[in-house]
C-alpha cells in the first residue's frame, strides 16, 4: 500500500474507524450481563445447581480484570492492529465454543478464554476512537463510545432473557459470531496502527505479570463470592483477601521501580488523570450496584418476572441513548468539570428518588427516575473520559485507556459485592426492629393474628393449621418490608457515595476548548 512507503497509515474516515471498534466493544461489554439470567436455565441443561452455574460469571469477570491492566503493554509489544483482531477473533471463536459446551467444566474452561480475549477491546477501542479524532471531535467520539459502555450492559438482561425464553440459553452465545465476523472484517479494512505507535521487543516482566494475575484474579474471586460465603467469616476469602493485598502491593512496588512496566502507574502522577479515574471508579461503583439492585427489587418486591424486569430498565438505556450524542457534540463548547457536576447531582439526585419508593409504586415511578439518570451519566461519562485522557500523549494512550479501563470494572465488582451486602445486612437489621413490636402483647398483633386465623378458618383450614399459617403470613409480612427498607438504604447510601466525589472535580484541570490528547515527538 501507499501508506507503507510513506512511513504513515492510510487515511480512514474515523467514523468508520469508530464502527469497527465499536461492534467489538459492544459484544463484549453485553457478555459481562446477558448470561446472568440465563444461568438458571444453564445449570438445569448441564446437571448442575446455580451456584456452580455462577462460575460461568466469575471465571469471565477473573480472567477480564487479570487481563485489562496488560492491554497497553500488549498493544506495544505485538502492535495494536494486530492484537486487536486476535481479540475479537478469540472472543468470537470462544463465544461459539461455550454455545456448544456438553458440561459445565467446558463452558467455564472457554468463559475464562472469552474473558481473557474480552479483556483487551474496551481500552484499545478506546485508544483508537481517541487518536482517530481531530481533537475538537473527540467530545463527539466517546459520546459513541460511553454510548455502547452504558447501553450494552442494560440490554443484556433484555437480550439474554428472550433468547433464552424463545430459543435456548446457546443462543446468547451463538449471537457474537456474525458481529464477530464482521468486526474483525471493519478491523482488517479501516484500522491501522499509527506512525508514533512502534512496536517495543524489549524484556518481559515475568515477576509483574504474575503479581498482577494473583493480586487481580484473588480481588475479583473475593468480590464475587463474599457475600456468598459469609465473606470473612470463611477461610477461603481471608485467604484470597490476603493473596490480593499482597499481591497487589508487590505489583504497584515492582511497577514504580521497574525500567520497563507492564503497567505504567506513573501516569498517576498527573492530577487531572488520577482525579479522573477515581471519579470513573465511583462511577463503576454506582451504576453496576445499581444496576443489580433495581431489577431484583422489581422482582422480588414487585412481582416482575424477569424478562419485564429487564425491559423497565430501558429507560436508563433511552436517557443514555438521547444524552451522549448531544453531550458529545456540544462538549467543546463548555467547560467539561461543570457538565460533570451536572451529572453527579443529576445522579445522586435520581438514587435519591429510588430510594423514597413503597410497594404500591407503579411503572412511570420507576422508568423517571431512571431516564433522568441516563441523561445524568451521559454528562459524566463523555466528558470525564474526555478530561481525564486530555493531558494524555499519544504514545502513552494505551497504558492510560487500561488503568482508566480496568478501575471503571473494578469499582463495578466492588460496588456490586457492597449493594448485595449491604442489602443483606440491612435486611436483617430491619427484621430485628420490626420483629420488636411484634408480640403477643401488641394488640395490633393479635388483632391481625385473630383476623387472619378466623379467615383461614372459614376457607376450611383447622384451628391449629390456621394458627400456623397467620403467624407465617405475619413474618411474610415484616420480611417484604424489612426487605424494601433494606434496598431504600442502600439506594441512598449510594446518593451520598456519590456527593462525596464532588470535591474531586476542584482538582481536574480545565481542559482547553477542543483540546485532546497532545502529540509528544
Amino acid at each position: 500500500m501507499p501508506a507503507s512507503s510513506t512511513g504513515q497509515p492510510p487515511q480512514v474516515n474515523p467514523w468508520l474507524v469508530a464502527i469497527a471498534v465499536m461492534f467489538g466493544t459492544f459484544m463484549e461489554v453485553l457478555d459481562t450481563t446477558v448470561v446472568n439470567v440465563s444461568l438458571p436455565h444453564i445449570a438445569g441443561s448441564l446437571s448442575s445447581t446455580i451456584d456452580e452455574a455462577t462460575w460461568a460469571l466469575t471465571s469471565y469477570l477473573v480472567a477480564n480484570a487479570i487481563i485489562l491492566p496488560l492491554t497497553g503493554w500488549l498493544a506495544a509489544y505485538f502492535g495494536r492492529k494486530r492484537l486487536l483482531m486476535f481479540a475479537v477473533s478469540g472472543f468470537t471463536i470462544s463465544s461459539v465454543l461455550c454455545g456448544l459446551a456438553p458440561n459445565l467444566a467446558v463452558l467455564i474452561l472457554f468463559r475464562l478464554v472469552q474473558g481473557a480475549t474480552g479483556g483487551v477491546l474496551q481500552p484499545i477501542s478506546q485508544a483508537v476512537m481517541l487518536e482517530a479524532f481531530k481533537p475538537e471531535d473527540r467530545g463527539k467520539a466517546m459520546g459513541f463510545w460511553g454510548l455502547g459502555i452504558v447501553v450494552a450492559p442494560m440490554l443484556g438482561p433484555v437480550i439474554g432473557g428472550w433468547l433464552t425464553d424463545n430459543y435456548s440459553w446457546r443462543w446468547v452465545f451463538y449471537i457474537n459470531l456474525p458481529v464477530g465476523i464482521l468486526s474483525v472484517i471493519m478491523a482488517h479494512l479501516f484500522i491501522f496502527d499509527p506512525s508514533y505507535l512502534k512496536r517495543e521487543n524489549r524484556g518481559i516482566d515475568y515477576w509483574g505479570i504474575g503479581m498482577l494475575a494473583v493480586g487481580m484474579g484473588a480481588l475479583q474471586f473475593m468480590l464475587d463470592k463474599g457475600q456468598q460465603d459469609d465473606w470473612f467469616g470463611s477461610r477461603l476469602i481471608t485467604w484470597l483477601a490476603v493473596a490480593a493485598g499482597v499481591g497487589l502491593v508487590s505489583f504497584v512496588i515492582r511497577e514504580l521501580v521497574s525500567r520497563s512496566p507492564v503497567v505504567d502507574l506513573r501516569a498517576l502522577k498527573e492530577r487531572t488523570f488520577a482525579s479522573g479515574v477515581t471519579l470513573m471508579t465511583a462511577v463503576g461503583f454506582v451504576l453496576y450496584g445499581s444496576l443489580v439492585l433495581l431489577p431484583e427489587f422489581l422482582q422480588v418486591l414487585l412481582g416482575y418476572p424477569a424478562l419485564q424486569a429487564g425491559v423497565a430498565m430501558a429507560p436508563r438505556g433511552l436517557g443514555s441513548f438521547i444524552g451522549m450524542p448531544v453531550v458529545g457534540m456540544i462538549l467543546s463548547k463548555v467547560d467539561a468539570r461543570k457538565m460533570l457536576a451536572i451529572g453527579v447531582a443529576g445522579t445522586a439526585f435520581t438514587l435519591y428518588q429510588l430510594s423514597q419508593l413503597n410497594l404500591q409504586c407503579g411503572y412511570w415511578d420507576i422508568f423517571w427516575p431512571q431516564f433522568i439518570q441516563g441523561l445524568a451519566l451521559s454528562m459524566l461519562f463523555v466528558p470525564l473520559t474526555t478530561v481525564t485522557m486530555a493531558p494524555i500523549s499519544r504514545e502513552k494512550m494505551g497504558n492510560a485507556t487500561s488503568i482508566f479501563n480496568l478501575m471503571r470494572n473494578l469499582g463495578g465488582s466492588m460496588g456490586i459485592a457492597a449493594a448485595t451486602t449491604m442489602v443483606a445486612r440491612r435486611e436483617q437489621m430491619h427484621l430485628n426492629q420490626l420483629g420488636e413490636h411484634v408480640t403477643v402483647y401488641d394488640n395490633a398483633t393479635r388483632q391481625f393474628l385473630n383476623q387472619m386465623q378466623h379467615a383461614l378458618e372459614a376457607h376450611g383450614s383447622d384451628a391449629v393449621s390456621a394458627v400456623h399459617k397467620a403467624q407465617g403470613a405475619l413474618f411474610g409480612m415484616l420480611d417484604q418490608q424489612a426487605t424494601l427498607l433494606a434496598y431504600l438504604d442502600v439506594f441512598f447510601i449510594m446518593a451520598i457515595i456519590f456527593l462525596c466525589v464532588l470535591p474531586l472535580l476542584l482538582l481536574m484541570r480545565r481542559a482547553a476548548k477542543g483540546s485532546g490528547p497532545v502529540a509528544a515527538h
